[in-house]
């Protein structure tokens, strides 16, 4: 397995730049995810790192030696695409061995790859079929298995589960996990869906207009992200975001008041550019918020509920253009049209300025500072 090193890096067709000078560095073994919207350039850089684009500008390093000029096959990369890219006439055996038929390697060394990885992909009984006899699970555990024989310094993700049902989904995450375990591999990983990348990563990586907008431990960006457009990126459902007016600062709070709030709030975040008199954004996530019985420091009419079982979602029209969406509890009678108060506490608030600059928070749980802990295999 091998680092991964990114200096400077830059994409454009023509007069178009899609990816804007990225630096990013990821260690030997780290699994990293790449997030973000449509058209933020995380699979076309995905895609620079496999030799697929060429790279307009910058240095690309893995293992320590650059690989700007070097072919795919020369990068010791292996890569799993969205689409399975099986051949249909082939057995799952034969679809696994082909790259290394191509490579003229060893017949007995290709059958204990091939069969080492079906093992490690608990998929020994399926060899002899073909891709028309596979589930959508198993065609592409096979197209993994694939990108194992390769023995590749870094494995590379392209949204490999996206065609899959949601059941299916959750079944190989957990697999996807279970293997980066197993292998200790260096594994980038392209996502649209933060859930994955919450679940997956030991790094995000969020991109948007092709430039990182924070990169850290999944827990990092949840309770400490450095923007608006992470705050609102990560977390399901995503943070309400709402204007406030700052009335007073100090050393250590900011305090906050806006027509949708019934009382001022002080937060306890280090004040920066939050002067008072100053615009600001005040974010909640929704599973900070709790229903209250009489009075809340929001309250609105509900105009929406989904009803999840162990908890409801309730979206609430809190006047002044405010709404918001909160997690409540699953046994709470709510209605649409009753009026439901909401309260929050400080501690759980996140301040941006007018620029969309996350504050520093002062109250941060010490998990969101920790590495994430992978059990052994």
């Amino acid at each position: 397995m091998a680092s991964l090193s990114i200096e400077s890096l830059r994409k454009s067709y023509g007069s178009v730049e899609i990816i804007k000078g990225v630096d990013l560095t990821i260690t030997d073994g780290e699994f990293v995810v790449f997030v973000g919207p449509s058209g933020c350039g995380k699979s076309t850089l995905l895609r620079m790192i496999a030799g697929l684009e060429e790279i307009t500008s910058g240095e690309l390093k893995i293992g320590g030696t650059v690989v700007n000029d070097l072919a795919p096959k020369e990068r010791g990369i292996a890569m799993v695409f969205q689409s399975y890219a099986l051949y249909p006439h082939k057995t799952v055996y034969d679809n696994m061995a082909f790259g290394l038929q191509i490579a003229k390697v060893d017949k007995a060394e290709i059958d204990a790859k091939v069969r080492d990885a079906a093992r490690i992909l608990k998929m020994e009984h399926l060899l002899d079929r073909r891709p028309n006899q596979l589930s959508g699970g198993q065609r592409q555990r096979v197209a993994i298995g694939r990108a194992i024989v390769r023995n590749p310094q870094v494995f590379l993700f392209d949204e490999p589960l996206s065609n899959l049902d949601a059941a299916l989904r959750v079944t190989m995450r957990a697999e996807l996990a279970k293997l980066h375990r197993d292998l200790g591999a260096t594994m980038i990983y392209v996502t649209h869906d933060q859930v994955e990348a919450m679940t997956l990563a030991d790094t995000i990586v969020v991109f948007e207009g092709g430039v990182i907008r924070q990169a850290g431990s999944p827990l990092e960006l949840y309770h400490q992200p450095r923007n608006t457009f992470v705050a609102g990126f990560i977390g399901s459902p995503k943070m309400n975001l709402l204007p406030v007016t700052v009335v007073a600062a100090t050393a250590d709070s900011v305090t906050v008041a806006a027509p949708w709030m019934t009382a001022h709030l002080t937060v306890p975040v280090e004040p920066g550019r939050l002067a008072p008199g100053s615009a600001a954004t005040l974010g909640i996530r929704p599973e900070h918020m709790a229903a209250g019985s009489e009075t809340g420091l929001i309250t609105g009419q509900v105009t929406l509920v989904e009803r999840l079982g162990h908890q409801t979602i309730v979206e609430v029209a809190a006047g002044e253009g405010a709404g918001v969406t909160a997690l409540i509890d699953g046994t709470r009678m709510t209605a649409v049209g009753s009026t439901l108060p909401l309260t929050f506490s400080g501690d759980d608030v996140h301040l941006f300025d007018a620029d969309g600059v996350a504050a520093v928070r002062l109250k941060v749980p010490e998990i969101a500072r920790a590495r994430r802990e992978r059990p052994a295999a």
